[in-house]
């Protein structure tokens, strides 16, 4: 496994973690420790997105192989028992939490998995993170087992339709929910699935811009259905243009692939902040 020491910090993340109230010093001995030998990765993970990760010296390599797991490893032998190999600090999007990592020469004394419990995070108040993923989550669940109040967006391709449900705005970001039905036999493999403003007519004199959109967080990551599909994707909020349409496309992974797709005017995402209060109210 090749892996690489974390080293990256974004300047507003340092502001931030100076501008972290003062609590009690710490040192390595108070701290919860783990044993590490090089022979043995040592996996981490926490409850949410990891936003940041250091690791105070060299003697211990690491990466991120998905976005709540960290892995880590000594980069060689010859260290006495016990000895202080380095200090990971971890900082997710609502807390952060440190470890000791010591060196065992006892491959059975070594930490394997650990999992970041409640007791060991210090909360903390990411500038960067204006929702957490794990509120996302909430919300979108809410809005899924909700019934539908928009009636008159949908497209039918196919014998298949796709329609909008709902759009929610919280905070900084739209909830779409919206369904496909198959009237086929057929199952549908989903291949891709794109968000995108494009331009509402499009003309082979005119060179149309497209622009993709990247979803903050998607509820369902099923990639198959037969008879129906539904689902909850939260993008950044936006203005476009009256000349330009929101479009949700998925298209199917065989050679001969079917692709629907959905477009949203403007007008719809402006009524997103009519109904907000009704659904989610916020504790």
């Amino acid at each position: 496994m090749n892996m690489k020491t974390f080293k990256k910090i974004g300047t507003s993340l340092i502001c931030a973690l100076f501008a972290m109230p003062l609590m009690a010093q710490q040192t390595y001995e108070e701290m919860e420790q783990l044993t590490v030998n090089e022979q043995v990765t040592t996996v981490i993970t926490a409850s949410e997105p990891i936003r940041f990760v250091d690791i105070s010296t060299d003697m211990v390599v690491g990466d991120q192989p998905i976005n709540n797991t960290i892995r880590l490893k000594p980069k060689e032998g010859a260290h006495a028992d016990g000895e202080v190999l380095a200090i990971v600090t971890i900082v997710t999007e609502r807390y952060r939490t440190q470890y000791a990592l010591l060196y065992t020469t006892r491959l059975q004394e070594a930490v394997t998995d650990k999992q970041i419990q409640p007791e060991e995070r210090i909360a903390y108040n990411n500038p960067s993170v204006s929702m957490s993923t794990e509120d996302m989550a909430k919300y979108a669940r809410s809005i899924w087992n909700s019934t539908a109040r928009i009636h008159n967006v949908s497209t039918k391709q196919h014998r298949m339709m796709i329609r909008l449900n709902n759009i929610y705005s919280v905070g900084e970001y739209f909830f779409l929910d919206f369904s496909l039905e198959n009237k086929t036999n057929i199952r549908f493999d989903i291949d891709e699935m794109r968000f995108k403003l494009a331009d509402k007519k499009q003309s082979k004199a005119t060179n149309s811009q497209i622009i993709e959109l990247t979803p903050a967080f998607v509820l369902d990551q099923s990639k198959t259905f037969k008879y129906g599909y539904r689902n909850v994707v939260v993008l950044k909020k936006m203005t476009f243009p009256n000349d330009k349409v929101l479009s949700i496309e998925i298209s199917e992974k065989q050679i001969s692939g079917r692709t629907i797709m959905l477009n949203i005017d403007y007008e719809d995402v402006l009524y997103a902040d009519s109904f907000n209060a009704i659904l989610l109210k916020e504790d």
